[in-house]
């Protein structure tokens, strides 16, 4: 059973023949010529999420794991514009969704008919694409362009693209057969090692006696993590990487504010690289930031396949590749360099983190501490999943476990759309999946728990301290009479919702409790389960800004 008009059967098609494995669907009338044939595909699979905004993350999520496009599909009028938080996310994180819109003709807009807006290039500032197909037999052969430049663009620069699809009435005429349409093949420009002056990289490189590579958000990838040793051995290099860098060493700085947090004029001057290499996405840290603004390196090489990202106003050289394809072929021509910069400062990091441990070991109950209490427990070779704001901040002081692959939306950094990201990644990777959270991006994503394809063996742990924890931390909030309005405090707790939403409930308020709590947390169970621990609210800033002088 498809639909019997044929601009849904060229979308269906067009989605067949580009590899596009999986659409998330959202209700409506308007797009049940598109919901029809989908579910109808056997080579498709179909997921139903109602709420568009959760559905979009949800796909992303999914897309985030499998490293290939999703489709997501929404009815007429504001449905559309509850996309956008994710489509932005998907913009700068570069992760492949095709937004399809289905729309009133161009004749029902903006003369007062229902569920109406203007969806033409809604999202312009955010897509790579934006196509407006148009329900005509003298447009089917644009309609087919427009459609395969929109998935070839996705799917080859990794990103979003919108693609409106007008129908008018009637919506649910149906018919036996599928039509395969032709799509023009667009020509796509491919970057090779050819572009690239590795000699003139070279000699820069191996002529300098303090060498930083800086890691920000990146894929597991296990040929790039073994590319890296070679730098690891090198005596002038130093590697910084975050979080969700997913890339380990015994030798690499894996947690940046730790080490140089409380440094003063001098240290961060010795510490000022000549070259500085930075792959990977967002940079969790405002720290590093800060120092490599103010003490800029002579050369400052971004690598990245799509575009320049100039977050230290020094770029002196955008190296457009893939890291994994630049370090391959560099690393022929490298040489170590004999000089006392790494050894001073993973010294100094080693100090750092022997205070940590003295610090935690008589720490009361707290973030801090769970923190210490849950990345210890996660079982080997877990996906785990981080909300934005404080959460994030505080797994950047720990050093976790290399089995895990670490993933956060930090494209936008917003708290919308964790939860739902979560799951999708759950969905997506089969995995037991580990998603840690503060209770403003939960409960502002409650939505999210709203899905029947949440795995069981998905766990969620919800860190409670009664409001935005991180408005406590940063400097300003807390100095003005408003407090209330960035922290927004409440009384809220997800014990209902796990039972609205069947999830396995457990509480904590202790470290005993929590330590009690997470022995059986991880084991098998016939419902994902929600572990909430609650912390003291007035306590948190209190002890973090305690660690840091602690460290010193």
């Amino acid at each position: 059973m498809y639909p019997k008009k044929e601009l849904a059967q060229l979308i269906i098609s067009g989605c067949h023949q580009f590899g596009i494995e999986t659409v998330v669907i959202s209700p409506g009338s308007r797009n049940a010529p598109l919901t029809i044939g989908f579910v109808n595909h056997p080579s498709i699979k179909t997921l139903s999420v109602v709420d568009e905004r959760c559905a979009a993350f949800f796909a992303l999520g999914i897309a985030q794991q499998t490293q290939k496009p999703v489709a997501i599909l929404c009815t007429s009028g504001s449905a559309l514009l509850n996309y956008y938080p994710a489509i932005a996310e998907a913009f700068y994180s570069n992760i492949p969704l095709i937004v399809l819109s289905t729309d009133r003709p161009k004749h029902l807009i903006d003369i007062g008919d229902g569920q109406t807006i203007r969806q033409e290039n809604v999202f312009e500032n955010h897509v790579l694409f934006s196509a407006n197909l148009v329900e005509s037999d003298r447009f089917k052969t644009k309609n087919a362009q427009l459609f395969g430049e929109a998935l070839q663009l996705a799917i080859s620069q990794k990103g979003p693209v919108h693609v409106n699809i007008p129908f008018d009435e009637p919506l649910y005429e149906v018919t036996d057969e599928l039509q395969k349409f032709h799509f023009p093949h667009i020509s796509m420009s491919s970057l090779d090692n050819n572009h690239i002056d590795y000699e003139y990289f070279a000699k820069i490189w191996n002529t300098a006696s303090k060498k930083m590579i800086l890691v920000g958000v990146n894929y597991p990838d296990e040929k790039l993590h073994h590319l890296m040793d070679l730098y690891a051995d090198d005596e002038s290099v130093l590697i910084l990487t975050e979080t969700t860098s997913n890339l380990h060493h015994e030798k690499a700085i894996n947690s940046i504010d730790q080490l140089i947090f409380s440094l003063n004029d001098e240290e961060f001057e010795s510490l000022r690289p000549e070259v500085l290499i930075t792959f990977g996405g967002m940079i969790v840290s405002k720290k590093i930031k800060s120092f490599l603004r103010k003490y800029t390196p002579n050369h400052h090489w971004n690598i990245d396949e799509k575009k320049a990202t100039n977050t230290f106003f020094c770029l002196s050289e955008f190296i457009q590749i893939n890291p994994t394809d630049f370090f391959a072929h560099f690393n022929t021509l490298v040489s170590n360099t004999t000089s006392d910069y790494q050894s001073k400062w993973l010294k100094i990091r080693d100090e750092k983190r022997i205070k940590h441990t003295e610090f935690l070991s008589t720490l009361i109950h707290s973030d801090f501490k769970v923190f210490e209490q849950v990345l210890a427990s996660i079982p080997e070779n877990s996906q785990l999943q981080i909300s934005n704001s404080a959460i994030i901040r505080y797994a950047q002081l720990f050093t976790i476990s290399s089995t895990l692959n670490v993933f956060c939306n930090r494209g936008t950094s917003g708290i919308d759309g964790s939860t739902s990201t979560a799951i999708g990644a759950a969905f997506g990777s089969k995995k037991r999946t580990v998603f840690i959270t503060g209770d403003l991006s939960f409960f502002y994503d409650s939505n999210g728990l709203w899905n029947k394809n949440i795995p069981k063996n998905f766990r969620i742990i919800l860190i409670n301290n009664s409001g935005g924890g991180i408005f406590k931390i940063i400097p300003g909030p807390k100095s003005t009479n408003v407090l209330d309005y960035f922290e927004t405090p409440h009384c809220l707790t997800a014990e209902h919702l796990a039972k609205m939403f069947e999830f396995e409930y457990l509480k904590a308020f202790s470290t005993e409790t929590v330590q009690e709590s997470l022995i059986s947390f991880y084991n098998s169970s016939e419902k994902p389960k929600i572990l909430e621990i609650f912390t003291p609210s007035n306590e948190n800033s209190h002890i973090l800004s305690q660690y840091f002088k602690f460290i010193q």
